[in-house]
Formats: structure tokens, C-alpha cells, sequence
């Protein structure tokens, strides 16, 4: 069943579901961000990886972290067709019975970003690793600090078979933006 505010406030302030956790919608003179009737808006980060221009080619089998760099900056600009990795201000602490799933936000998306982030699994904790994409011919500003992308929890009946802590699974409890691991 889809969670709602009521529900997503409790498990945080009791049970560390996000923290930090702003327990009201911010919205003036930012993208939004915090909690929302059926979801919780994460912030980005400051600190993102980019893949140097030097690649050719990009093997997922063969991910190096020299094959990043990492910055920090107040304002972020994309480049058309570009991509890059960011980091959640929020950290998770899933229950053995829900799935998050990610959406970008409307605002970045009329101007030809997407984001994508795969779904928080049972039991899973951290950072989320949040992959940026411009598909836009033009430049796009990304504003860390502010709303990126909004988690909607899903509950289920019963509790899975196993849980993504049950499974060691690799990108768990993860502080830093994560490359992909094989």
C-alpha cells in the first residue's frame, strides 16, 4: 500500500527512515523539497562525480573511480547530453517490508534533466547515488541544497522472502557517491 505523510513522519522521527527529515514542504524561492502528502522530496548534494572526457568507451564490467572526477560546487552546470553522479543530503534506513521508489522532479524534467536512482530494497541503508542526465541541447543549472528527486514508499502485506541486508547487498550502508560495483 502507498504510505502517507502521516506514515513517512513517523517513521522517521521514530525510526530514522530519513535523517535529517523536514517534516514540512519548503517551497518558496527553491525547488521543492521535504516532506509532501505521499512522498518526501530529497535534496542533491554538493558533491558530484563527473567521467572524465577523456573515455571512449564505458564498460559497466570495468568501472575505475579514476575514471571520475569529483567536484563541489554551489551551482552545478550540465553540459548538453552530459551526465553525472550525485549524492542524496538524505540518508535511508529502509524497513524489511517497504520499497522506495525515486522520481525526478517536474521542474528539472521541463528542462530536459532526468534522474534516476534504482529502487530503495527492503532492509537497504544509505546515500542514495542519484544518476543525472541531460537530454537537453542546452545547459541546465542544478541547484544543490534543493529538491531533486521525490521517494513514494510502498508497504507490503508481508515481509519478503529476503531483505537487500540479507542478500550483503553491495551497495549498502554507502556514505559516498558509488561507482558501480560487479
Amino acid at each position: 500500500m502507498l504510505k502517507s505523510s502521516l506514515w513517512i513522519k513517523e517513521q522517521a522521527e521514530k525510526f530514522k527512515l530519513i535523517e535529517p527529515f523536514i517534516p514540512k514542504s519548503v517551497r518558496k524561492e527553491v525547488i521543492s523539497y521535504g516532506l509532501g502528502p505521499y512522498g518526501y522530496d530529497i535534496r542533491l548534494d554538493h558533491t558530484y562525480k563527473k567521467i572524465k572526457d577523456n573515455l571512449k568507451i564505458i564498460d559497466p564490467h570495468n568501472i575505475k573511480e579514476e575514471f571520475y572526477e569529483t567536484l563541489n560546487e554551489e551551482k552545478i552546470i550540465m553540459a548538453p547530453g552530459s551526465c553525472i553522479l550525485g549524492k542524496s543530503l538524505e540518508y535511508f534506513k529502509m524497513p524489511k517490508k517497504v520499497l522506495g521508489l525515486v522520481y525526478g522532479k517536474s521542474t528539472y524534467a521541463r528542462a530536459g534533466i532526468l534522474v534516476n536512482v534504482t529502487p530503495l530494497e527492503p532492509e537497504w541503508s544509505g546515500f542514495l547515488t542519484i544518476s543525472i542526465s541531460n537530454v537537453s541541447k542546452n545547459s541546465v543549472i542544478l541547484y544543490p541544497g534543493q529538491g531533486i528527486a521525490q521517494v513514494i514508499f510502498f508497504e507490503s502485506n508481508t515481509p519478503p522472502f529476503f531483505s537487500y541486508k540479507d542478500l550483503n547487498g553491495k551497495y549498502n550502508e554507502q556514505k559516498d557517491i558509488t561507482i558501480s560495483k560487479i
